[in-house]
């Protein structure tokens, strides 16, 4: 009788086990899946029911592949912006949440790509090689990890490197009319970065497939594109797309950061940003406010550049510096979006329209042009120049007002205008022709020293390439002091400026002969 009990508590205890074994299994092939569907759609966004769980920001799929992500999470209802072609979507189609937030591939295997901010090529040169996936939207690196703004970043325009420097780890806007120049600024100063240790993510955000193609045309003509990520958007895309484009381009320049790397990321433009935000927006129902952008305009700006950092060296080191491009519309700087980000930023390099018609070029108004960071960076040449040129500068600009009605001058007035008129035309500078530092600081310091002065203008250009070329006759010893941080001594002032004088004499006794004679 004890056998039989302990035989039929076994096969028991055998069949539970089974049974559980099975349960787990059948469990485990089963996955509850939250579906919705769409009730409504509209540009760029559509209106989705039967989702409680979904969270904000949470990725969504659609039928077809295409991604959005919840922007409005409603009691009855969520809006999602679309990420992509919606036009195949209609009302009844099902949605399914993913559980996680948008992201985009990052690593080594971008540099030299062109891609969308979804991580897709747009360059025809196959499927992109990435290490890892971050999140698009990732929290800004804390206080305490951050380290003070001490490196220069720079640009190869004297005007901007002596007059409006920028650091690496800075925040600089650069800001102006259409078609003053804003861009190729940018550009320029990525073709600058060759040889300099930076890595450069440049984001171009609803701009012309046109004006793309020959940007990225003119990084790989120069031999840029080894060194920089290009993420694009163009202006017949989706808004949500444009609206993502930066996010995803800084969570790439991060990455390099975090490395230790050192990284420039250039914004192209906030302006095409803030509108495709204000469209969604306005299509989601968000009440509107100012210039109908919504309320939170300025923050979904202010947690993008604030993103932009200078890491401690126990963190690595790296660097993230944001150059973000807004554009004005007659010349008012005080209209809401540029003023917002002239708040969020550490400075503005503003271009003007007069002095781009004027064929100053680049055209940018030092009077109304800063950087709050940048001088701590400067290396201390251009800090022993830059405070004289400045004055000298701005004591032009005010003296030529009243030249400009006939007034009769004295000669010392005379002398102020003809230096200043000559400090404009050694700002001047071509469009893809970045100066390196050694030949700034040479032209900085022969122009402090007056000896473009007797030079006539029509003569500055050749006169300015003579110095070029001049500079590699200087001593071996100051030439690396100039490269470097070190200060200049007295010596090595009187060697440039000696150097300087030789190279222009013949500029100089040309112009005195035509006087003579």
């Amino acid at each position: 009788m004890g056998m039989e009990t302990e035989s039929l508590q076994n096969v028991f205890e055998r069949t539970f086990t089974g049974i559980s074994a099975a349960r787990e299994d059948f469990a485990t092939q089963l996955s509850l899946q939250e579906v919705g569907i769409i009730t409504s759609i509209a540009a760029g966004i559509a209106k989705v029911a039967g989702l409680p769980g979904v969270g904000f920001d949470e990725l969504v799929t659609f039928p077809g592949g295409l991604s959005g992500i919840a922007f409005n999470v409603d009691a009855d209802e969520i809006g999602v912006v679309l990420l992509g072609e919606y036009w195949h979507l209609q009302a009844g189609d099902e949605v399914q949440r993913t559980g996680r937030v948008i992201d985009v591939p990052v690593g080594a295997g971008l540099l030299g790509r062109v891609i969308n901010p979804l991580g897709h090529p747009l360059d025809g040169q196959g499927p992109v090689a990435f290490s890892q996936r971050l999140p698009a939207e990732r929290p800004a690196a804390a206080i305490m990890d951050r380290a003070p703004v001490s490196i220069p970043l720079q640009t190869g325009f004297k005007v901007i490197d002596a007059l409006i420097p920028v650091g690496r780890g800075q925040r600089e806007l650069i800001l102006g009319d259409r078609q003053t120049g804003k861009s190729a600024i940018a550009i320029d100063t990525i073709l600058n970065q060759r040889g300099q240790s930076v890595l450069c993510v440049y984001c171009a955000i609803g701009q012309r497939a046109s004006a793309v193609a020959k940007t990225v045309a003119t990084l790989q003509e120069k031999g840029a594109m080894a060194y920089t990520v290009i993420v694009v958007t163009e202006g017949n895309e989706a808004p949500g797309l444009a609206y993502l484009a930066p996010y995803a381009a800084t969570t790439i320049a991060e990455f390099f950061m975090e490395e230790g790397r050192d990284v420039l990321i250039v914004y192209d433009d906030l302006t095409h940003h803030a509108r495709a935000y204000r469209e969604l927006s306005l299509l989601l129902r968000r009440p509107p406010g100012r210039e109908a952008f919504p309320g939170d305009i300025f923050y979904i700006h202010s947690r993008l550049l604030e993103r932009a950092t200078h890491l401690r060296p126990e963190l690595g080191g790296g660097s993230l510096t944001a150059l973000p491009i807004i554009e004005t519309e007659a010349q008012d700087i005080s209209a809401y979006i540029p003023t917002n980000l002239i708040s969020i930023t550490d400075g503005q390099i503003y271009l003007s329209p007069s002095l781009f018609e004027l064929g100053i070029l680049p055209a940018v108004d030092v009077g109304k042009s800063v950087s709050r960071v940048g001088g701590k960076a400067q290396r201390s040449a251009y800090r022993a120049v830059a405070g004289d040129l400045k004055l000298s500068y701005a004591q032009f600009e005010e003296l030529e007002t009243f030249a400009r009605f006939g007034a009769r001058l004295d000669e010392e007035t005379n002398k102020i205008i003809e230096h200043g008129r000559r400090i404009r035309a050694c700002l001047k500078q071509p469009e893809f022709s970045p100066v390196s530092v050694p030949a700034q600081i040479v032209v900085l310091l022969a122009l402090t020293a007056g000896l473009f002065d007797p030079i006539p203008l029509t003569k500055m250009t050749k006169a300015e390439q003579a110095l070029h070329a001049a500079v590699s006759n200087l001593p071996a010893e100051v030439a690396k002091r100039l490269e470097t941080d070190e200060k200049l001594s007295e010596e090595d002032r009187f060697t440039i400026i000696d150097l300087a004088r030789q190279a222009l004499t013949p500029f100089q006794a040309e112009s005195q002969g035509r006087e003579g004679s």
